[in-house]
C-alpha cells in the first residue's frame, strides 16, 4: 500500500503548485450598497473601470474562476444592471463579458441573473452603438466584440422565454446599421461594429435549436431595403430617370441588407428551413385557398390548354391573399439576388405554383421565375435603355460604350448563379409556359423573355442554345392568337438597347428574313388590332431611328439587320386604313424623321465639341436632310412610291388648309354678319373633306367645328407658316410646336382636340420638301456624297413635278450649276447632269418665266442638246430650251440643221441627234415640218430597216437600259420622232394619213415581236426592246386624241393586248403594263384599256400578279365610291376578246383555262353588292351579235354562258345573297352589234351553249380560288425577288403573228398542245390533269335560275352605257352617239400634265382599298393560295394559232343611245365570320 500512498501525496502536490501558480483577482473593493447609502457615480466609475481593466489582463485557463464569484454576484445585482447612469452600465457590462468570458462554458450566474444580464446588453448596450459620438462607444464596442468573438450571446438561448429578447436584439441591430434607430445619428458606424454584428447575430441563428417566427420576419424584411420608394409604379414602367437626380440613387447595398446577406449565406441550411417555413405560410397557404393544395411536382392540369378560356378557372385567393402573396413574391426576387441557396425548399413551391389551376397563382409564379432568372429583385427591372430617334450625337456602335445600365445599384440585375443551369427542372417548365392557355400567363412569360435577354440573365450570360430559344420563343409570340401577348412581345422587344438588338436579335434574321423577331415584328406594322400596329409601328420605326446614323455611315450589320424597316412601314399605307395612315404621319415625324432632330441639346453639345476642336461646321439642316435621303435610299420601289404619294398630297392639303383658315377667318367665332349661310355650307363642306380622311369622322367634325368656334387668330397664322413653301425648317418647326402649346392651354380647346388637328397639319405642312433641305440635295447630286447622289436627283425631281413652290430659291443655283457641267465636242458631261437636267426640264414646263434667260444658260442648253450625253440629256435640255425661251423658233431651226446635217449613224454624237429631233417634233412641229423628209429617211431608211448587230443564238433575251446597245437606242429614239412627229399635227385627215404608217409600224413590231426587216434577223434582246417601245408609245398615242384611239382597231387592240399581257419577257410585261396603269389613272386612256389587265391571270411572277390584283381592286373601289360601274362594264369586252382568243376552242378542257381568266375577273371585282350587275352584263353578251366576225359569235354566247356559271359558283362559295339587277346595261358599239331579228335574240337566250360537263370541271377551280392556307409564315419570297434581279432565261422564237386577230374556226377535236413556246423559269410547271380535277358533289338540279327578260326593247338598249373619256386634246367624247352618257372615268385628283409631262414618269398617289379576308385558324398568318397551273410551256398563256386573214370592219349600227344606268345597290345578309382569332392576320393589300 505504500506506492500508493506515495503516490497519493505526488498528485497533492502537483494540485498544490497548480492553484499557486493560477491568477487571482485582485480587485476587493465592494460594488454594491444598502438602500440609502448609495457609491458616489465617480467612485463607482472608478472602481468598475479599474475591475474592467483587471479583468481584461486575466487569462481565461490561468484564471481562478473562484475568485470571481463575489464579483460576479455583485456585477448582476440590480443596483448595477438598472443604474440610471450610462457609464455605469457601460463598464459593468464590459466586466460581465469579460466573466462570461473567463468562466465559459458555465456562466457563474443564475438563469434569472442571466436574463437580466442579456437585457441589459440588449436594451441598453447594444442600441447605444447607433451614436458613435457617445462617450462610452469604447465600452459598447467592446462590449459586442466580446459577445461575437466569444459567443457569449450563444447563453441567451438558454434564457428562459428569450424571444422576446433575441427579437429585440434582431431588430436594434438591423436599426443600428441601417440608421433607423432612435438614437442614431448622422455619423456613419464602422466597418469592424457591423463586422461584429453579422458575428453575433449568425452565432445565435447557428446555435438556436429555432429561431422565433417573428425574428424570421425581421431578417426576411431586410431585403424590403432593396426596394426604392415607388419601384412598383413610375419609373420602373418606362419613365425615365431624371440625370440630375442620378446622384441621389443608391450606389451600394444597405447595411441592414447586407447583414441579413451575411446571415443567409453564413447558414444557409437552418435559413433555407426557416424561409421555407416563412413562405409556407403565404404561398402554400393562399395556393390552398382554391381547395387544392399544391406540392412540388403536382401538376394536376394539363400545362398546355390552349382551347379553354382566361375564365374558366376555379375560385382562387382571396385579395387580402392576393396581396400577401404579392409581397412574398416581391421578397423572393431579393431573396434569389442575395443568397440562392436558402430557397431552394421555396423553388419547388414555384414550379408547383406554374401548374396552378388558378390564372393568378400562375401569373405570379411566371412573372416570379422570370424576374428571379433575370436577376431583378425588389427594385424592379432597370429603367428602358435610351432610344431617342432625335438624340444628336447620335449612337455608334464603334464607341466602345458602357452598356446602358442603371446607376442604381438595387435596380442593376444580378443574378449570383445561372438558374437555368441549376435549377434545370424549374426553368423548362417556366419555358413549357409559352403555351399557356391563358394570355395573361404568355404576356407575362414574353415580358420575362425580354428581360432575361436583356439582362443576359442577370449578368450570368446564356448558353447559346437556351438564347436560341428564347430568341425563337420572342419571334413566335410576335405572332400569337390574343393581341395583348402580341402587344407585350412588342414591347420586349423595345426592352432592348440598341446594343443588344444588334448582338442579339440581328443574328436571328433581319427584318426580311420570315421567321426572325425583326421579321415578325415588322408584319405587326400591319397586324389588324389598331393597338398593336400602334406598338409595332412606333417600335420597329425607333429602332430605324437610332440605327439610321450607323446606316448612314455603311455599317454592314446594322444595315443588313434594319435597314428595311422603312419599306415595312411605309408598305402598311397600301392597306388604306385610315388608323393606319394616321399613325404613319406621327412615326414619319417623331421615329424616322423626328422634326426636332438633331435635338436642342444635342447642337449645344456638337457645337461645344466641334468649337473645341476648332471646327464650327455644325449644320442640322444638312443633318436632317441627310437622314431624309438616307431614309428614301432605304425604301423599294413600291414603299418609295408610298413615301412620295404621301410628300405628293402637301399641295393638296395645304390648299384645303388654307381654304379652311380663310372660311374660319370669315365665320368669325360664330358672328357673321352676313352670308351666314353660304359661309356655314363652304365651311361644312371643307369640313367634310377633311374628316373623310381621318379615322373617326364623327369625332374629327366636332373637333375641327370645336376648333372653329375657338376663333384663335395666331394659331392661323401658325398653320399659315408651317404651310408656306418659302418658310424654312426652323421657321415650320416652331409655328408647329407653339401650335400644338397654343391649343392644349387654349381655355375652351377640349380634350383631344390636337388628336385631330395635328395629322391635318402634318399632312400640310413644309417638313420634308422644304427650302433648308435644297441646298443639301444639290450638294449630293453633285458630288454624290455617302452614296446619296442618286437618291438625290430623285428627290429633286420629285420635289420639281411634285411641290415647285419649294425649288423656286434653289432654282438659280441649279441653272448655274448645269452651265458649270454642259458638255462640248471635246468634253463629256457628268452622268449625273442628266437628272439634274430633268428636274429642271419639269420645273420649266410649270414656271418658264423662273428659268435664266442669259445667253450663258441659253448656250449651255444648247450645248447640251448637241453633245449630252446619254441622249436623255438631248431631250430634257431641249425642253428647256422650248419652254423657257422666247427665241425658240431660231434655236429649234438652229439645232434642227446641225443634228440633221450630214446626220451619220455611229457618229459621235448621232443618238444625241436623235433624242434632240426627237423633241423638236414634238416641241416646234412646224420647224420639223420643213425637214420632214430627212427626218423619215433617218428614222426608216437608216436606221429602222437596218440590222447592223448580228443576232447570235446566245443573245440575251432582254439589256438592261444600262447596257444597252447604241443601235437598240438609236431604234427606239427613231421611233419616238415618229411618234411624236404625229402627235402634234393639227388637222384631222392630214393626221389621219399621217398617222397611218406610224400605226402600221407599231402593230407590226407588235405582231412580230419586234422584227421589221425581212432579210436579216434580228437580235433577241433588241426585239424585246423594241415591241416594248411600239406598245408604250400606241398607248401613248391613244391618250393624245380620240383620233388615234379609232385607228387602234378592235382586232389590233386584241393583239395589243394578248402579245403585251403574254410576253415572255418580265420587263416587257412589267413596263407595259406600268405605263397602262399610268395612264388609266390619270383618265388618260378609254376604259376598254382595263380589258387589258385581266388577261393576266396566268402571270408567272407571283409578286407582280399580287400588284395587279392591288391595283386592280383599287380602282374597282374608286369607281365604287363614284358609283360609276366602269369595271362591271369591261366583264363584256373581256368575254369579246376572249371569243377571239387564238387557241378558242369549246373543248371543255381549253374553257377551264378561259375560266381562269373569268375567274381572275370575278376575284379582283366581285363583291355582294355588285355581283348581280355583273351577271346582267354576262347575260347581255347573248343578246347581241359579234361585230369583228358576226359569223362565229357562237364563241361568244359559250363565255357568256361560262361566265354565268363562274358567277353562280363564286356566289355559292362566298355565301352571298344575288339579286337581279333590273336596270338596263349597254355594250360597246366597236364590240357588238345588233342581233338580225327577235327570234334569234330569243333562240339564242334560250340555248345553253356551255358543255354539260363544265358544271362539274368548274366546282374544284371555283373551289381553290381564293383558297387561304393557314400555316407557320413562310420566307417572304417578294422581299427576296424584290431584292434580286429578276432575269428570265432565253426562250425559243416564236412564230410570226397575224396583225388583226380573227378567231379560227372551231376544231372538230380538242386543241392539241402548242409545239413551240417561251417557258420560263417562273411559269408554273404543270397544268391541270382531268385527273387531278376533283368533281363536285353539286348536283345540276340545284342551280337557282338567274334569267332575266327577254323582249324586243333589249335590242333598243344594246348599245347603251358606254362610258366617256378625256384627251389630251382637252376633248370629251363618249363611245356611244347619246351624249347623255355618264362620266364614268372622272377622278377625284388632277390628271398629271398632258403633253410634255407624258414623258415623264407619274407615281399614282392613291391607296388601294383594304378588304380583309376572314380569318381562319390560330396564331397564324393566312396566305393567297396560287392560281391553278396553265399549260406547260406557254409563259402563262395558251399558244398563238396560224396568221388569218384580216376582218372586215363590222357594219355601224344606229341605235338610240341611253345614259348607263348606275350598279343597284343590293341588300347585304349579315354573314357569320369564320371562327377564330380574329386579331392573329395582317391587314392585306387591298384585296
Amino acid at each position: 500500500m505504500a506506492p500508493r500512498r506515495g503516490a497519493a501525496a505526488e498528485l497533492v502536490v502537483e494540485e498544490e503548485d497548480e492553484d499557486s501558480q493560477s491568477t487571482r483577482l485582485k480587485f476587493d473593493e465592494p460594488l454594491s450598497w444598502r438602500a440609502g447609502r448609495a457609491i458616489p457615480v465617480t467612485e463607482l466609475l472608478r472602481r468598475l473601470d479599474s475591475l474592467s481593466k483587471e479583468l481584461k489582463e486575466m487569462d481565461q485557463e490561468r484564471c481562478d474562476k473562484s475568485s470571481l464569484t463575489r464579483v460576479a454576484k455583485e456585477l448582476a445585482g440590480a443596483n448595477l444592471l438598472n443604474h440610471k447612469d450610462r457609464g455605469i452600465r457601460a463598464f459593468t457590462a464590459c466586466c460581465l463579458v469579460d466573466i462570461l468570458s473567463l468562466c465559459a462554458p458555465d456562466a457563474p450566474f443564475t438563469p434569472s441573473q442571466l436574463k437580466e444580464i442579456f437585457t441589459l446588453f440588449i436594451t441598453s448596450i447594444l442600441p447605444a452603438l447607433s451614436d458613435p459620438a457617445n462617450a462610452y462607444n469604447p465600452q459598447h464596442m467592446y462590449v459586442l466584440a466580446s459577445l461575437a468573438e466569444v459567443k457569449s450571446i450563444i447563453l441567451l438561448t438558454d434564457v428562459h422565454d428569450s424571444e422576446e429578447l433575441i427579437l429585440y436584439l434582431f431588430t436594434s441591430l438591423f436599426d443600428i446599421v441601417s440608421g433607423s434607430s432612435a438614437s442614431s445619428t448622422d455619423e456613419q458606424i464602422s466597418k469592424n461594429v457591423e463586422y461584429h454584428m453579422n458575428s453575433l447575430l449568425v452565432t445565435i441563428v447557428d446555435e438556436a435549436a429555432s429561431l422565433p417566427t417573428r425574428v424570421i420576419d425581421v431578417i426576411v424584411a431586410q431585403f424590403w431595403r432593396a426596394s426604392v420608394p415607388g419601384s412598383g409604379k413610375g419609373k420602373q414602367n418606362g419613365e425615365a430617370i431624371d440625370e440630375k437626380q442620378s446622384t441621389l440613387l443608391a450606389k451600394e447595398w444597405p447595411a441592414a441588407y447586407r447583414m441579413a446577406k451575411f446571415i443567409c449565406d453564413a447558414c444557409p441550411e437552418k435559413m433555407a428551413r426557416y424561409i421555407s417555413q416563412y413562405f409556407n405560410d403565404v404561398i402554400l397557404d393562399a395556393s390552398s385557398s382554391n381547395g387544392k393544395t399544391l406540392r412540388p411536382h403536382d401538376h394536376r392540369r394539363s400545362s398546355i390548354t390552349i382551347d379553354s378560356d382566361d375564365d374558366e378557372v376555379d375560385a382562387g385567393p382571396s385579395e387580402a391573399d392576393l396581396k400577401e402573396l404579392h409581397k412574398a413574391h416581391k421578397l423572393l426576387r431579393e431573396l434569389w439576388r442575395a443568397s440562392p441557396s436558402v430557397l431552394q425548399n421555396v423553388i419547388p413551391q414555384l414550379e408547383a405554383e406554374l401548374s396552378a389551376e388558378n390564372v393568378q397563382l400562375r401569373l405570379l409564379a411566371t412573372e416570379t421565375l422570370g424576374d428571379i432568372i433575370s436577376g431583378i429583385g425588389a427594385a424592379g427591372p432597370p429603367p428602358p435603355p435610351f432610344m431617342d430617334p432625335a438624340a444628336y450625337p447620335p449612337v455608334r456602335l464603334s464607341e466602345n460604350l458602357e452598356r446602358q445600365v442603371s446607376t442604381n445599384v438595387l435596380m442593376t440585375p444580378m443574378s449570383p448563379e445561372s438558374f437555368a443551369q441549376t435549377r434545370h427542372a424549374v426553368y423548362q417548365s417556366f419555358l413549357a409556359r409559352k403555351n399557356d392557355k391563358s394570355s395573361l400567363i404568355r404576356s407575362a412569360w414574353i415580358i420575362a423573355i425580354g428581360r432575361i435577354l436583356t439582362t443576359s440573365a442577370g449578368g450570368i450570360g446564356l448558353s447559346r442554345e437556351d438564347e436560341t430559344t428564347l430568341v425563337k420563343g420572342l419571334a413566335e409570340k410576335l405572332g400569337d392568337a390574343d393581341e395583348r401577348v402580341r402587344i407585350a412581345a412588342v414591347k420586349a422587344v423595345a426592352s432592348f438597347s440598341f446594343r443588344d438588338l444588334i448582338a442579339k436579335l440581328a443574328p436571328n434574321g433581319d427584318v426580311n428574313k420570315s421567321g426572325s423577331v425583326l421579321s415578325c415584328l415588322a408584319d405587326r406594322v400591319r397586324d389588324r388590332k389598331h393597338p398593336v400596329r400602334v406598338e409595332a409601328m412606333t417600335v420597329i420605326s425607333k429602332i430605324w431611328g437610332v440605327a439610321a446614323a450607323e446606316i448612314a455611315g455603311g455599317n454592314e450589320v446594322v444595315t443588313e439587320a434594319l435597314s428595311a424597316i422603312p419599306s415595312k412601314v411605309f408598305d402598311a399605307y397600301y392597306a388604306n386604313d385610315k388608323d393606319i395612315n394616321v399613325l404613319l404621319d406621327h412615326v414619319m415625324f417623331e421615329q424616322l424623321l423626328p422634326l426636332n432632330y438633331p435635338s436642342s441639346k444635342g447642337k449645344k453639345q456638337a457645337m461645344g465639341e466641334s468649337q473645341a476642336n476648332g471646327d464650327a461646321s455644325f449644320d442640322p439642316d444638312k443633318l436632317r436632310t441627310e437622314r431624309i435621303l438616307v431614309l428614301i435610299r432605304s425604301l423599294d420601289p413600291k414603299p418609295k412610291k408610298a413615301f412620295f404619294a404621301l410628300q405628293a398630297r402637301q399641295a393638296t392639303f395645304r390648299n384645303v388648309l388654307a381654304a379652311f383658315l380663310k372660311k374660319c377667318e370669315e365665320y368669325n367665332g360664330g358672328v357673321m354678319e352676313d352670308n351666314e349661310k353660304e359661309i356655314n355650307e363652304k365651311l361644312a363642306a371643307i369640313i367634310k373633306w377633311l374628316v373623310d380622311m381621318l379615322p373617326d369622322p364623327l369625332r374629327a367634325s366636332l373637333d375641327l367645328w370645336k376648333y372653329v368656334k375657338l376663333h384663335d387668330r395666331r394659331s392661323y397664322q401658325l398653320i399659315r407658316f408651317s404651310m408656306a413653301s418659302e418658310s424654312d425648317f426652323k421657321t415650320v418647326f416652331n409655328a408647329v410646336k407653339e401650335f400644338s402649346k397654343r391649343i392644349e392651354h387654349a381655355p375652351g380647346a377640349p380634350a383631344g382636340i390636337l388628336d385631330t388637328l395635328i395629322p391635318l397639319i402634318l399632312r400640310s405642312a413644309s417638313l420634308v420638301y422644304n427650302r433648308s433641305h435644297l441646298p443639301t440635295i444639290l450638294d449630293y447630286s453633285r458630288n454624290d456624297g455617302q452614296g446619296l447622289g442618286a437618291t438625290a436627283h430623285e428627290v429633286l425631281k420629285e420635289i420639281s413635278e411634285r411641290n415647285p413652290d419649294v425649288f423656286k430659291a434653289q432654282v438659280k443655283e441649279l441653272c448655274k450649276l448645269l452651265e458649270g457641267e454642259a458638255p462640248s465636242k471635246t468634253r463629256h458631261n457628268d452622268v449625273g447632269s442628266v437628272k439634274t437636267l430633268k428636274a429642271c426640264a419639269a420645273y420649266a414646263r410649270k414656271f418658264p418665266e423662273e428659268i435664266p434667260h442669259d445667253r450663258k444658260f441659253m448656250q449651255a442648253m444648247i450645248n447640251f442638246a448637241q453633245f449630252g450625253t446619254p441622249p436623255k440629256a438631248a431631250k430634257y435640255a431641249v425642253s428647256i430650251l422650248m419652254t423657257s425661251t422666247e427665241r425658240k423658233q431660231l434655236h429649234a431651226k438652229d439645232l434642227l440643221q446641225k443634228t440633221t446635217k450630214d446626220w451619220k449613224y455611229g457618229s459621235e454624237y448621232f443618238l444625241a441627234a436623235l433624242a434632240t429631233m426627237s423633241q423638236l417634233t414634238l416641241l416646234a412641229p412646224k420647224v420639223t415640218d420643213d425637214a420632214s423628209d430627212e427626218i423619215l429617211d433617218i428614222t426608216t431608211q437608216k436606221i429602222l430597216l437596218q440590222v447592223r448587230t448580228t443576232a447570235q443564238d446566245d443573245d440575251p433575251e432582254w439589256q438592261d437600259d444600262r447596257v444597252l446597245d447604241e443601235e437598240c437606242q438609236a431604234k427606239c429614239w427613231a421611233l419616238k420622232v415618229l411618234a411624236n412627229r404625229i402627235r402634234t399635227s393639227e388637222n384631222a385627215e392630214e393626221t389621219k394619213e399621217v398617222a397611218a404608217p406610224v400605226f402600221r409600224l407599231l402593230n407590226q413590231l407588235i405582231y412580230k415581236e419586234g422584227e421589221l426587216s425581212k432579210a436579216q434577223a434580228t437580235p433577241k434582246h433588241h426585239k424585246s426592246r423594241l415591241r416594248l417601245v411600239a406598245a408604250q408609245l400606241m398607248l401613248k398615242l391613244c391618250t393624245t386624241s380620240r383620233l388615234f384611239d379609232e385607228l387602234l382597231t378592235a382586232g389590233d387592240f386584241i393583239n395589243l393586248a394578248y402579245v403585251m399581257s403574254h410576253d415572255s419577257q418580265y420587263e416587257v410585261r412589267r413596263r407595259f403594263t406600268d405605263k397602262l396603269q399610268k395612264y388609266l389613272v390619270q383618265n388618260r386612256l378609254s376604259n376598254r384599256f382595263y380589258t387589258i389587265v385581266f388577261l393576266q391571270a396566268f402571270e408567272p411572277d407571283p409578286q407582280f400578279r399580287q400588284s395587279n390584283m392591288t391595283w386592280i381592286r383599287s380602282r374597282a373601289k374608286f369607281f365604287s365610291d363614284k358609283q360609276a360601274p366602269v369595271m362591271e362594264a369591261i366583264l363584256p369586252r373581256l368575254i369579246s376578246t376572249l371569243a377571239h382568243h387564238p387557241d378558242y376552242s369549246s373543248d371543255p378542257n381549253s374553257l377551264v383555262q378561259m375560266a381562269q381568266y373569268i375567274l381572275f375577273y370575278i376575284k379582283t371585282i366581285a363583291s355582294e353588292e355588285n355581283l348581280g350587275l355583273i351577271y346582267k352584263y354576262a347575260q347581255r353578251v347573248k343578246q347581241a351579235r359579234d361585230a369583228i366576225s358576226p359569223t362565229e359569235s357562237e364563241n361568244m354566247y359559250v363565255l357568256s354562258d361560262l361566265a354565268q356559271a363562274v358567277i353562280r359558283h363564286w356566289q355559292e362559295k362566298k355565301g352571298w345573297n344575288m339579286q337581279s339587277y333590273s336596270g338596263k346595261v349597254g355594250l360597246s358599239r366597236d364590240l357588238f352589234t345588233a342581233m338580225p331579228n327577235h327570234d334569234v335574240a330569243q333562240q339564242t337566250a334560250e340555248k345553253q351553249f356551255l358543255p354539260e360537263e363544265m358544271d362539274d370541271l368548274l366546282a374544284p377551280l371555283i373551289k381553290k380560288a381564293d383558297k387561304k392556307t393557314v400555316g407557320k409564315r413562310k420566307p417572304d419570297d417578294n422581299a427576296e425577288i424584290a431584292s434580286t434581279k429578276r432575269v428570265r432565261p432565253s426562250t425559243s422564237k416564236s412564230a410570226a403573228r397575224p396583225g388583226a386577230i380573227q378567231k379560227p374556226k372551231r376544231p372538230k377535236t380538242p386543241a392539241r398542245l402548242p409545239k413551240k413556246s417561251r417557258a420560263t423559269s417562273s411559269t408554273p410547271s404543270s397544268a391541270m390533269t382531268n385527273s387531278e380535277r376533283r368533281r363536285s358533289g353539286r348536283g345540276s338540279g340545284a342551280r337557282k335560275s338567274y334569267a332575266d327578260r327577254d323582249d324586243s326593247a333589249d335590242d333598243e338598249e344594246m348599245l347603251d352605257g358606254v362610258s366617256k373619256w378625256e384627251y389630251d386634246d382637252g376633248r370629251v367624247e363618249s363611245d356611244e352617239a347619246d351624249d347623255s352618257a355618264e362620266d364614268e372615268d372622272e377622278e377625284m385628283q388632277d390628271a398629271s400634265e398632258k403633253g410634255h409631262a407624258e414623258e415623264e414618269e407619274a407615281v399614282a398617289t392613291e391607296s388601294p382599298a383594304s378588304e380583309p379576308a376572314e380569318p381562319e385558324g390560330d396564331a397564324e398568318v393566312e396566305t393567297e393560295q396560287e392560281e391553278p397551273a396553265p399549260p406547260p410551256k406557254t409563259n402563262g398563256r395558251p399558244r398563238r394559232a396560224a396568221p388569218t386573214p384580216k376582218v372586215k370592219p363590222a357594219p355601224k349600227v344606229k341605235a338610240k343611245g341611253k345614259p348607263a344606268a348606275k350598279g343597284a345597290k343590293t341588300k347585304t345578309e349579315s354573314r357569320s365570320k369564320a371562327k377564330g382569332k380574329a386579331d392573329i392576320f395582317d391587314i392585306q393589300d387591298s384585296e
